[in-house]
């Protein structure tokens, strides 16, 4: 018995594979895309590229934004050490 289960769960995982790459299967999968609103357009790749691109930006302003803080934190702390008042008047 445990043999006919070995060789039934060899070709049956061998036939949903065939299956599933198939053009039976993406038609399966574009169907259940379709069904979870999954939608792929030329214009959606589009904007998605756009906003990747736009947030890659936005991650190197913050960087920059970050290393300009720390150099002022430095020379705060640097200024504080020496006993000069900050910048501004307030001490």
């Amino acid at each position: 018995m445990e043999d006919i289960l070995g060789i039934v769960m060899v070709f049956g995982t061998g036939m949903v594979a065939v299956v599933a790459f198939s053009p039976i299967g993406r038609a399966i999968a574009n169907r259940i895309n379709r069904k979870a609103g999954v939608v792929d357009s030329p214009e959606l790749r589009g904007a998605v590229d756009d906003l990747a691109e736009r947030v890659e930006g936005l991650q190197q302003q913050v960087a920059e934004l970050a290393e300009r803080q720390d150099f002022a934190e430095r020379m705060l702390a640097k200024a504080r050490e020496k006993g000069l008042p900050a910048a501004g008047g307030a001490a």
